[in-house]
């Protein structure tokens, strides 16, 4: 069992998702455990009269990619969590 929870986080760690805001405008990579790896801004998405609306951008394409992140941890964990009871393990979305 802790063979698999070992596995299972390697390869949480190992596995790039992407999250997305403004139809593609910006797009954040991060790594199945939730580290950041990459943020890509399209031009279009640059006015510098309007700041707020490129951060609204790239805390919803962070939060996209947080919950992607969450639904594959509970797809690799959850399964050998099920039976420990209190669940978490100090694992994003556990």
């Amino acid at each position: 069992m802790q063979q698999q929870m070992a596995d299972a986080q390697a390869e949480l760690a190992e596995t790039e998702l992407t999250g997305t805001a403004g139809g593609g405008l910006v797009t954040v990579t991060t790594t199945g455990s939730g580290e950041v790896t990459g943020i890509k801004i399209d031009p279009k998405a640059v006015d510098p009269d309007d700041v707020e609306t490129l951060e609204d951008l790239v805390l919803a394409a962070l939060h996209n990619a947080a919950e992607a992140a969450r639904a594959l941890t509970e797809e690799k964990m959850g399964p050998l969590t099920a039976g420990l009871g209190g669940g978490g393990l100090g694992l994003p979305g556990m």
